[in-house]
C-alpha cells in the first residue's frame, strides 16, 4: 500500500525506552493503544462526541518498530451509522537518521459507539461537510 502523504496524521510520536520490549523493538501494545487513540481522535471528525471501542480487526505487523522511530498514526473514515463508526488507522514508522521513506507498520479497522455520559448508545451528529 502506498504511503499516506497528503494528510496530516492524528498522532505522531517517537517511541521511547520504556516502550521497548526484551527483544529491541517496540511492545505491539503500546502500537495497539496509539491506534485506538488516533482511530478515537478520527470518530471524532466525523461527529462523534463520546466513544467505547467495540472492535479491532485483525492486526498484522508488518515491520518492527523501534526505538527512536518516528511512527504515525492516519485514520480514515471507513462507515458511518446511527451510533456507531467505523474507521481504518494506518501506522508508518520513520527510522530515526535514516532517509528511507517511511515504512508501513501495520492498519486496523476499529468501530465504535458514541454513547452518552450513562454509557449508552447515542446517535451520532454526522460533522458538517
Amino acid at each position: 500500500m502506498p504511503i499516506v502523504e497528503s494528510r496530516q496524521p492524528a498522532i505522531r510520536v517517537t517511541l521511547l525506552p520504556r516502550d521497548t520490549n526484551p527483544h529491541g523493538t517496540i511492545f505491539g501494545g503500546i502500537i495497539l493503544s496509539y491506534i485506538d487513540q488516533a482511530g478515537a481522535i478520527e470518530a471524532h471528525l466525523h461527529g462523534a462526541a463520546r466513544v467505547v471501542t467495540v472492535a479491532m480487526e485483525k492486526v498484522e505487523f508488518h515491520q518492527p518498530v523501534y526505538m527512536g522511530d518516528v511512527v504515525s498514526f492516519y485514520g480514515e473514515l471507513v462507515r458511518i451509522g446511527t451510533t456507531s463508526v467505523t474507521v481504518r488507522v494506518r501506522v508508518e514508522a520513520q527510522r530515526l537518521q535514516s532517509e528511507a521513506a517511511p515504512r508501513r507498520v501495520t492498519d486496523a479497522v476499529i468501530t465504535y459507539v458514541n454513547v452518552d455520559e450513562g454509557g449508552r448508545p447515542t446517535p451520532i451528529v454526522k460533522a458538517a461537510g
